[in-house]
């Protein structure tokens, strides 16, 4: 067992990881900043020294760089971008830094008309854009590389679950497959008899006793956390009596809410008298954020397909010369609120007849999952359909499905008329936003997932989608496209 006294130290490197994590976060985003600052500078008039702001005196760019800087790392404090709550966690810590930045050119802005100040535009245009840019790509690799620690067991707290059977097990399981969550459960209090839990998988956790003595129990076992499984075996006063235990140490209280796969904004707390009732917003699928979305989707495709342009001419003629055939292939799929449409793709395997006609004797083989047919070594595949298929080329035609508005970028996978057919009542679900090329399914594991995995990340999403995780589900598709996990 853990002393009293051995408490104290765990405390200490509890303490010392995470200061070492936010000294990381600022340094990454000072270096981000600096760099977006000097490049506005540079490429805006050439000699960072000598270019001075119309209205400020004889204050050059370089030092109003310096200021603006500093007012941004203080926005992004304000804003929360160093907690330890938000860090690492969704998309939320994304859109912290967007805010503060938003913020940021608000004040500038409100600023400059004041005091007229004349910032030069081309050095704004360039400074937030870029600096956001960079902010976002050091956060992207700081997560990776917390994530490979907290893998490892390294920079997390240590947690103690309390509650009842069925709901501790549940959420030590999803701690379990969640590293990047940052807790290691090390005991769990459930007023059992016996001394050891024993979790779906078999593997056993120290028994502890009663969740009201969780507070003295989190003392022995050198828990930093206390983490609530539901309130199904407590009573009224339960989290208040062990809040008052907990006052007097450093461990922490988390709850876990019974309320699965509903994203943060949609909660929302109202306490009466006390009593902290929760209001859950009922997700939407029609309004203003559509039509942003539906403009977002038109502008970033009509982009891509200018960049992609050469791309795909050298794509269609690899294509067409290794067999003969057509350059594209287009498929029937159900879209938004079931309606259908055809789907465009570069053809990856041999000519359609061919490859349908072999279809079911190849079914008893898939690699995939229950429903989707997939399989890694599929013959019907050619050897250039081999090669855009792992870097995911064959799908770029589908950039003129979202300008004809029957997809979008970001979304569920687009399913086919007889998958829909297989669907159990909630999982029509699915076809209440547009299809996209990309998705939670994409970024997620593709092909490696199983149909019950795929079904609840496209759930999600399409009940808690929001811009920011766009943004987030684009910048990891890039990266599962060059690893080429589960591309097949």
């Amino acid at each position: 067992m853990t002393t009293l006294g051995e408490r104290t130290v765990t405390g200490s490197t509890h303490i010392n990881w995470r200061r070492s994590l936010q000294a990381r976060l600022l340094a990454g985003d000072v270096l981000g900043i600096a760099l977006a600052m000097w490049l506005a500078v540079v490429m805006r008039f050439g000699d960072p020294r000598g270019a001075k702001v119309a209205g400020l005196g004889d204050l050059s760019y370089s030092q109003t760089g310096i200021a603006l800087g500093l007012a941004w790392l203080i926005a992004i404090a304000a804003f929360g971008g160093y907690s330890m709550k938000v860090v690492a966690v969704g998309s939320t810590e994304y859109r912290d830094l967007a805010r503060a930045t938003w913020a940021l050119f608000g004040g500038v802005a409100i600023f400059a008309t004041l005091f007229k100040v004349a910032f030069a535009r081309g050095f704004l245009a360039v400074a937030f854009p870029l600096g956001l840019l960079l902010l976002l790509i050091g956060r992207v690799v700081q997560r990776r590389v917390l994530v490979r620690r907290r893998g490892r067991g390294e920079w997390v707290e240590r947690a103690l679950v309390v509650g009842s059977p069925v709901e501790v097990r549940y959420v030590v399981d999803t701690v379990r497959r969640t590293p990047i969550a940052g807790y290691e459960v090390v005991a769990v209090a459930t007023a059992g008899q016996s001394r050891e839990f024993r979790l779906a998988d078999g593997s056993v956790l120290p028994e502890v006793g009663r969740p009201e003595d969780a507070a003295r129990a989190a003392m022995v076992v050198g828990a930093d956390v206390v983490v609530v499984a539901g309130q199904s075996s407590t009573g009224p006063t339960f989290l208040r009596d062990l809040g008052w235990d907990l006052e007097e140490t450093e461990c922490n209280l988390v709850l876990a809410s019974r309320m699965t796969d509903i994203a943060g904004p949609r909660i929302h707390w109202k306490p009466v008298e006390g009593l902290p009732l929760i209001s859950v917003e009922m997700p939407r699928y029609t309004g203003m954020k559509y039509v942003g979305k539906r403009a977002f989707d038109l502008v970033v495709a009509l982009c891509m397909l200018l960049l992609a342009a050469p791309i795909m001419i050298v794509t269609a003629l690899a294509v067409k010369l290794e067999d003969h055939g057509p350059a594209f292939y287009r498929q029937e799929r159900v879209g938004v609120n079931g309606s259908r449409f055809r789907m465009t793709k570069f053809r990856s395997m041999v000519t359609d007849a061919d490859a349908e006609a072999r279809l079911q004797s190849l079914r008893e083989d898939h690699d995939g999952n229950e429903i989707l047919f997939k399989m890694k070594d599929d013959p019907r595949v050619t050897r250039t359909g081999r090669f855009i298929r792992r870097y995911s080329i064959d799908e770029l035609p589908q950039l003129f499905d979202v300008i004809r508005g029957h997809m979008s970028l970001v979304g569920p996978r687009p399913p086919l008329p007889a998958e829909v057919e297989t669907y159990d009542q909630h999982v029509h679900r699915r076809l209440y936003v547009k299809p996209g090329i990309t998705g939670p399914w994409q970024v997620g594991g593709r092909s490696n997932l199983t149909w019950d995995e795929s079904v609840r990340k496209d759930l999600y999403y399409v009940e808690n989608w929001s811009m920011t995780g766009d943004l987030l589900i684009l910048v990891k598709t890039v990266r599962a496209v060059l690893a080429k996990d589960g591309a097949y």
